[in-house]
């Protein structure tokens, strides 16, 4: 891979300048594809592009933008949209600024020395040619970006670009996109910052995200990664028909793909959902849904003795260890449940006892 450094003007940069639903969005004489079909939506707040004008009025430098050079001869924008964004629309009269003459102006109202001044401007791009995806992939990583950090989903999809990364885009990660309508009580995240459509992908590859999108870079749609959603969705409401406030955000797709071939009763799974709802010893409540399935005490983080408990009962057994009968002081000892907590022992005063740290380790591997 070949990187090199390349000086431009503002007015380089906003020449030709169009911003179309249809054509897309160029500039730099319309060499320049700002916002190539795997780029994120545009995140800038007014006060953000304020300050990009700002920087230049004041002819501070920004941090550098990176463009790929394609084989014929035009370029991809793959880092500094919001900033290019931002520098083309103040030229296009979308917005004001206080930064020159401390009043109120769009470029228009500038004075012909301040709008020399805006187009003369020099902004610093590192243009890469001739990388491999991993290549890209890595020095994506290591890119400081000022303002809005890329995730990880959204490098991904500038070196995996393609049809594939276009399509699942259009469903996983546009404002009020088809996925966000129908998973939004199970998801978290936010579409636009590629939270969405990196969750899903994780789910169906298990982990290997970079290998599925390798994979499928190519392929004219993404129905298989939609039809995938919709059935975990689907699971989901038919196991779970009753909604609570701890289903968002869970590894629905990891549970999916374990227990999706069992057989459940959703009413039986209710109750104990119910219960161990009101249980005030389960402190972890989204991790009920995944006990429900394999009963492991870890998903629930069982509230623990308090240390004045702790005190109280290590005095009160005048620290001896109720296994092995020898003394220990409190530091060298645990709290214990008498009556396991999956017996129905509760977390109180009554049911605990200090053991010392062996032997509780070794009645919890009993």
């Amino acid at each position: 891979m070949q990187i090199h450094l390349k000086e431009i003007t503002v007015r380089e940069l906003v020449d030709n300048f169009q911003n179309s639903e249809e054509e897309g969005v160029y500039g730099y004489g319309g060499k320049l594809n700002i916002r190539p079909k795997y780029q994120r939506e545009f995140v800038y707040k007014k006060e953000q592009q304020q300050a990009v004008i700002e920087t230049i009025s004041k002819n501070y430098p920004l941090n550098v933008m990176y463009w790929v050079l394609n084989p014929d001869g035009t370029y991809e924008l793959l880092d500094g949209q919001q900033r290019t964004l931002s520098i083309c629309s103040f030229y296009m009269g979308e917005f004001m600024v206080s930064c020159f003459q401390n009043t109120l102006q769009g470029y228009n109202n500038l004075s012909p020395e301040d709008q020399n001044a805006f187009l003369s401007y020099k902004l610093m791009v590192y243009v890469c040619e001739n990388g491999t995806d991993k290549e890209k992939l890595d020095w994506f990583r290591v890119i400081n970006i000022a303002g809005e950090v890329l995730t990880e989903q959204e490098i991904r999809n500038a070196v995996y670009s393609g049809s594939w990364v276009t399509a699942a885009k259009k469903k996983f990660s546009k404002t009020g996109c088809v996925a966000y309508k129908l998973g939004k009580d199970y998801m978290s995240g936010s579409p636009i910052r590629q939270d969405y459509l990196e969750t899903v992908i994780s789910w169906i590859s298990e982990g290997k995200i970079e290998e599925y999108m390798a994979s499928h870079q190519l392929d004219a749609n993404a129905d298989e990664l939609w039809d995938y959603f919709t059935e975990v969705i689907a699971w989901v409401k038919t196991v779970f028909p009753k909604y609570r406030k701890e289903m968002k955000g869970l590894p629905w797709g990891v549970l999916y793909n374990t227990y999706k071939d069992g057989t459940y009763d959703a009413e039986a799974l209710e109750e104990e959902v119910k219960k161990l709802m009101a249980d005030s010893d389960v402190t972890k409540k989204g991790g009920i849904y995944t006990y429900v399935f394999d009963h492991k005490e870890k998903h629930l983080s069982i509230r623990a003795f308090d240390d004045n408990t702790k005190r109280s009962v290590y005095e009160r057994q005048n620290g001896i260890c109720n296994q092995c009968y020898n003394h220990f002081e409190i530091e060298e000892m645990e709290a214990d449940h008498i009556t396991p907590w999956s017996q129905g022992g509760r977390t109180i005063d009554s049911n605990c006892q200090m053991l010392c740290k062996d032997c509780n380790r070794r009645k919890s591997g009993r």
